[in-house]
């Protein structure tokens, strides 16, 4: 059994193994056998992202990816994996910023800056990148120097070549005015002495991580960024003496790791032209009359988007702007992965209340619903549905709809809606209310309604949002329940509905190759069966016409999934998995009508109704929750 003493011990002498306490001779000899613990900020950052492991996932080998994506290469990060969903490609482009600054490419001198609509995640970007420098290995500065820097700035400019070649790295930098004191006054120039020592980079303790908040515009005091003169001190040392300078800025703080800019835009621009020399010249003034001091940092930055628009309107910005590398963090548009936050929200919290099935589904529907920009080619709930990477054909037609359409008519998408913060409140008041410690897609509907209505928007922009709820996503959860209570009342559901999927292929597969089905009882051969087919496709509106079509996709589609490997059942094509389940829902819907609603049942009739209810708790749903879902069954589906 560990002891809390073991557990402190052992943590304490890892420390101590990590720290490193020596001459800049030791630090030489170290260096000489891994050059890499030189590296400058941005390969730092680069590497600690993708120490973690990257996935590259090959399109080709998820069907659903190969619809959202194309053929577009995705990675995943494990870095990220946790904590951020449905903006692959906003981090990508983020890592991108990074390997390139990390070649000392011209993204090395420019500012890492994020914008988009509120909650969309650029903090948490922010933070995680943050974090992620403190779990990183600690680095090697000077003993003493308030920027702890680069060692191997002690080594003199006509020397640099040679130990260049030796220690096969570049030396880049100067160093700071407290360093090169110490290095004349105690060292007596001998710079092979200098002490140097571990680093570990620390938010809290402000070490090798600085963060600039948003400032007064009346008191922008440009010590906050570069340090200042320590008052106390110029009575005993002259004006230009360094012993003089406070080197405690965001930029010294930060240096050889990131200095942050919280709401970057809401200062004023004057104070802002530290970055200018930051970014391009990688140095910053050093207060009082000293010289300019080298920084080797990520400077990152973030705003919401009415902040960069004003910013970027004032043709006096030009040099910052030409400096800054933007990149936009929307809002998710997966629902697959929107539901992903919530569920990580949800785990952070010490909530204990039962949430039943499609919950938190219908609530993501509706955040998502509305970041969508209206399109002419598909309604709303259709675009969700294609942007979530499911199978959708146009109603009555085989033709597919082309996502990137959609995207290229919409470049903005995803930059305006409604927030995961409005989703989860509205979800946490639904649990606070709940007198029986339950909530359902009926509960959280009615709180998002309240929501939507005490809203400061638009009269328009409400009308329309209460028109998601109320009309367009009350109508697809209907669908979803019927589908699930039809689920609950058929035994051997599965089963049926992978007969009906065999059988539907059995017979479309004859009727494209134009040959003949075996009967398995019989041996007989007979014609492909109309009238079966017909009874499924009708189900999602296949007109006859278009039959021919649809019977050519599904079987293409199958072909394909087991020539690479896959293996098929009635969920594998979307629109055909939709079919199906219509066509099993429709044949039990007056039973279930039945049983639903008949106050009075027969013994056989409430044994049905027992082994549902069953069923249903089998499949998540709480003994309280089942009975509100099929009340609210019973009185909006089936009606006569």
């Amino acid at each position: 059994m560990i002891q809390f003493s073991d557990l402190i011990k052992k943590d304490r002498d890892d420390k101590k193994k990590k720290h490193f306490d020596g001459t800049f001779l030791d630090y030489l000899n170290i260096l000489k056998e891994n050059p890499s613990i030189a590296m400058l900020a941005h390969e730092r950052m680069y590497s600690t992202i993708t120490n973690k492991s990257v996935e590259t996932l090959n399109t080709a080998e998820h069907p659903k990816l190969r619809r959202i994506y194309g053929n577009d290469v995705i990675k995943k990060y494990n870095f990220f994996k946790d904590d951020f969903f449905g903006i692959d490609k906003v981090l990508m482009e983020i890592v991108k910023y990074f390997h390139t600054a990390a070649m000392k490419g011209e993204e090395s001198r420019q500012v890492l800056y994020l914008v988009g609509p509120v909650g969309a995640g650029k903090s948490s970007i922010m933070e995680a990148l943050k974090k992620g420098l403190e779990m990183s290995e600690p680095v090697y500065a000077l003993k003493g120097c308030p920027m702890r820097e680069e060692p191997l700035h002690l080594v003199p400019y006509h020397l640099r070549k040679q130990f260049e070649d030796l220690l096969n790295v570049k030396i880049e930098g100067d160093l700071c005015p407290a360093c090169r004191y110490k290095l004349k006054h105690e060292y007596h120039g001998e710079f092979e002495n200098f002490a140097v020592e571990t680093h570990d980079f620390s938010i809290r303790a402000r070490n090798g991580i600085g963060v600039v908040p948003p400032v007064d515009p009346n008191n922008q005091d440009t010590s906050v960024l570069v340090g200042s003169v320590d008052i106390s001190k110029m009575d005993l040392y002259p004006e230009d003496d360094p012993r003089v300078l406070s080197l405690n800025g965001a930029f010294n703080v930060g240096n050889r790791g990131l200095v942050e800019f919280i709401e970057v835009f809401k200062n004023e621009v004057e104070y802002l032209h530290t970055m200018i020399t930051a970014t391009q010249e990688k140095s910053i003034p050093s207060p009082g009359k000293s010289s300019m001091i080298y920084f080797d940092g990520i400077i990152l930055a973030h705003s919401n988007e009415a902040e960069w628009n004003k910013f970027k309107s004032d043709h006096t910005n030009e040099a910052i702007l030409d400096r800054i590398v933007r990149i936009e963090v929307p809002y998710c548009l997966q629902l697959d992965e929107e539901l992903k936050i919530y569920k990580k929200m949800l785990g952070k919290s010490t909530f204990s209340a039962h949430i039943a099935p499609h919950t938190i589904e219908v609530a993501s529907m509706f955040a998502i619903l509305t970041r969508l920009v209206p399109s002419s080619k598909v309604n709303a709930l259709t675009k969700l549905k294609i942007y979530n990477g499911e199978e959708i054909v146009e109603k009555g037609a085989t033709k597919k709809i082309d996502i990137s359409e959609l995207r290229e008519a919409a470049p903005r998408e995803g930059m305006t809606g409604i927030s995961p913060r409005f989703i989860m409140k509205a979800i946490d008041q639904a649990i606070a209310e709940s007198p029986h410690n339950c909530i359902n897609p009926i509960s959280i509907l009615e709180m998002l309604t309240k929501s939507v209505k005490e809203l400061p928007i638009g009269e328009d922009t409400k009308k329309n949002y209460l028109n998601f709820l109320q009309n367009i996503i009350k109508k697809e959860y209907n669908k979803i329940l019927e589908k699930e209570v039809t689920k609950a009342f058929i035994h051997g559901y599965k089963e049926q509905a992978e007969d009906l999927f065999n059988n539907y292929l059995d017979h479309a597969e004859a009727y494209v190759n134009k040959s003949k089905i075996k009967d398995k009882s019989t041996g007989e051969e007979l014609e492909p069966d109309e009238t079966f087919m017909r009874s499924i496709e009708e189900q999602i509106n296949i007109t006859n016409s278009s039959s021919k079509g649809f019977r050519q996709d599904v079987t293409s589609y199958m072909f394909y999934v087991i020539r690479n490997g896959g293996k098929i059942d009635y969920t594998s094509y979307q629109p055909l998995k939709e079919a199906i389940e219509k066509k099993l829902t429709t044949s039990v819907r007056e039973l279930s009508r039945v049983i639903t609603r008949t106050k009075v049942r027969d013994e056989e009739q409430n044994d049905k109704y027992n082994a549902m209810v069953d069923e249903m708790e089998k499949n998540g749903y709480c003994q309280h929750c089942c009975n509100v879902i099929l009340k609210y069954a019973a009185n909006n589906l089936w009606k006569d």
